[in-house]
């Protein structure tokens, strides 16, 4: 096992199988769809379905018994797996107020379903409270911090507000900035060096929400 890397299933199969020699990030990709929940005038938490590549897919179910029989209950066992591990990293989502960063509630609520090649997962984020909207404009980003996987919404679309929720608020989209250095680092990084943690934020996409009262 490489040292330092997330305690994060589908991270840690995915760096046992590719060849030690692969170059550059990241090494495994996560299309994201987000539903912002709330009612009246605030937001309670968020609707996630993470869709994984198909060889991240592919190393996920390697060994596995996907039986007609058993496929349920193995898809079940690394849902939990990974819902399990997603939790203890805060599930890489990144939501605030302003600057003030909010927390979240536990969960555990999640399917992990197959469709074609690639498995997606399902489940749903609480705030810890919800939070009452304001003039401040809030801000989601969704991200793993050395960039080993990239976490991003293909378009716009992918993003939606709650119905009662789009009453009061609308959201844009920013794309990520990096420079060229930062593009050449990343890109020179073996999946076998240690993790460089602040990556994964130069590479993010994110999501400004702002409301009115």
């Amino acid at each position: 096992m490489k040292k330092n890397l997330k305690n994060l299933c589908f991270i840690i199969i995915i760096n046992l199988i590719i060849p030690i020699h692969a170059q550059a990030h990241p090494h495994s990709w996560i299309s994201l769809k987000t539903k912002i929940e709330g009612k009246g005038n605030q937001i309670s938490g968020f609707t996630m379905s993470w869709t994984f590549d198909s060889i991240t897919s592919a190393y996920m179910l390697d060994g596995e018994d996907l039986s007609a029989e058993n496929k349920l209950k193995t898809l079940t066992k690394i849902k939990k797996s990974v819902m399990e591990n997603i939790n203890l990293e805060h599930y890489f989502t990144y939501f605030y107020d302003g600057k003030i960063p909010i927390k979240y509630a536990f969960s555990n609520q999640g399917t992990l379903t197959q469709h074609g090649s690639k498995l997606t997962l399902d489940f749903y984020i609480p705030l810890s409270k919800p939070k009452a909207i304001s003039n401040r404009p809030f801000k989601l980003a969704i991200f793993e911090p050395s960039y080993y996987v990239d976490m991003s919404w293909d378009s716009k679309s992918d993003i939606e507000l709650s119905p009662e929720l789009s009453q009061f608020c609308t959201f844009e989209l920013i794309p990520p900035t990096p420079t060229p250095e930062q593009v050449t680092y990343a890109m020179s990084l073996g999946v076998d060096e240690d993790p460089d943690d602040a990556l994964g934020q130069l590479f993010t996409q994110t999501v400004i929400i702002n409301c009115l009262k």
